[in-house]
């Protein structure tokens, strides 16, 4: 995986509780901003998809889904 160096602002607040968690986390503070913006990403997938579930819930109005699943199915062969 290839990595790019990039320079951030951030409070000086912020900065100290990263330098505090990474040093109890034995981590460096670049692995710690590394691993937030995974957890980042995931929390916004799952979102993704639970908005997806809710935009899309009680779309099929032609009955059972599973029934006409099987159905169609039925019909391949």
């Amino acid at each position: 995986m290839a990595t790019r160096r990039i320079i951030i602002s951030i409070p000086d607040a912020d900065k100290l509780w990263l330098e505090g968690y990474s040093k109890i986390h034995k981590i460096s503070v670049a692995e710690a901003i590394r691993q937030g913006i995974g957890e980042l990403k995931k929390s916004q997938r799952q979102q993704t998809y639970q908005q997806l579930i809710e935009r899309t819930s009680g779309v099929w109005k032609m009955g059972d889904g599973l029934e006409y699943q099987k159905k169609v199915r039925a019909e391949w062969g």
